[in-house]
């Protein structure tokens, strides 16, 4: 008989869940963005996020079991996203499967949300085992695991400052060209040259794999003041459009090479030489194309998920839950949420 799981996802800005059965079939995936509602401020308010996820949270679920064509008697255990993230918007969505699971007296446990985003890839590629590299890279994260087993994670490396997301978001704003940065950058770069403007590469020494993108950002903030005179913040309309498509293309190649660089190394270092790319930043194309192309030269195999299973989603907490529901774990109605939960040994 197959077993249900309901996925619930609110570490940030987009309220999710999702119905899969047996851990691998997505029998839905419902996502409320909240785009829009934070275009003006150029990045996500804290405060208006979690209201947001409040409004929608449950008209979410039940579009999402609807979609699944079962009911809440139906479901064999609830996964929801317990950290790490925004406090409030964590709140919401956990407070929620808590509820849930004691109304109607379904087994609950609590997920990481990093941990989430490495399982997304084995929803797109059943052939994907233990051990692998997995490259967490979003607005929040950028960070290096070596996945042994099942909820054993090892932390190879991580940011030092800006994660590859946030340094996307935060050159868009200079540029004025919106949020979220990352779409929006990778659109201009098309136009652009990347190689007209060269921006510094942050490598780390030998046998390290941590990454650092204050630096390019404060490189291009630099090199826009430049260009734009005493203008601080000068918008996308003061600057000619060719060159505001090559400072997109010189920076995203910059973040490019950088992230293809260190998780190659890390991925050879393994004995697995599998590399997982998983994060709202793995929906660039630039950097899929890159790294596939790279990672075929070096003799590693690299999987990631479809775009819509590498931003914030539900399905891959359910995906992360499923094993230790099975295993018999279960999360206390105490369980707070953490919003710098952290991930694996280090």
């Amino acid at each position: 008989m197959a077993h249900l799981t309901l996925g619930i996802e609110t570490s940030c800005d987009e309220t999710a869940a999702a119905v899969l059965e047996d851990g691998r079939r997505i029998r839905s995936s419902v996502i409320a963005s909240q785009d829009t509602l934070h275009a003006p401020f150029g990045g996500v308010v804290p405060e208006l996020a979690s209201r947001r996820h409040v409004e929608v949270i449950w008209p979410v679920v039940q579009e999402a079991l609807a979609r699944a064509g079962v009911t809440l008697a139906e479901l064999d255990g609830i996964a929801a996203t317990a950290g790490p993230g925004l406090i409030g918007s964590l709140l919401v969505g956990l407070c929620f499967g808590k509820a849930l699971a004691f109304a109607r007296n379904i087994p609950l446990v609590g997920v990481n949300h990093l941990e989430g985003h490495l399982y997304a890839a084995t929803l797109d590629h059943e052939g994907l085992s233990f051990p692998f590299t997995g490259l967490v890279a979003s607005g929040g994260h950028t960070n290096l695991y070596l996945a042994t087993a099942p909820g054993v994670y090892r932390l190879l490396g991580r940011t030092r400052d800006d994660a590859a997301g946030e340094a996307f978001d935060k050159v868009a704003k200079l540029l004025s060209l919106g949020y979220p940065g990352g779409p929006l950058i990778e659109e201009w770069a098309r136009k652009g040259d990347p190689n007209a403007v060269r921006f510094p590469r942050s490598v780390p020494p030998r046998g390290s794999y941590d990454f650092s993108f204050s630096g390019l950002k404060t490189a291009v903030v630099n090199y826009v003041k430049g260009v734009g005179g005493a203008v601080l913040q000068p918008s996308a309309f003061s600057l000619q459009p060719d060159l505001v498509a090559d400072i997109c293309a010189g920076f995203q190649e910059a973040v490019v090479d950088v992230l293809v660089r260190v998780s190659l190394a890390a991925a050879k270092a393994s004995a697995s030489r599998r590399l997982v790319l998983v994060g709202g930043v793995a929906c660039n194309g630039r950097l899929r194309s890159k790294l596939t192309e790279r990672a075929a030269e070096e003799g590693v195999q690299v999987y990631y998920p479809k775009p819509s299973l590498c931003t914030d989603n539900a399905a891959m907490i359910a995906a992360a839950g499923y094993p230790r529901l099975l295993r018999g774990e279960r999360s206390l109605l105490s369980l707070n949420a953490d919003a710098n939960l952290t991930l694996g040994l280090t």
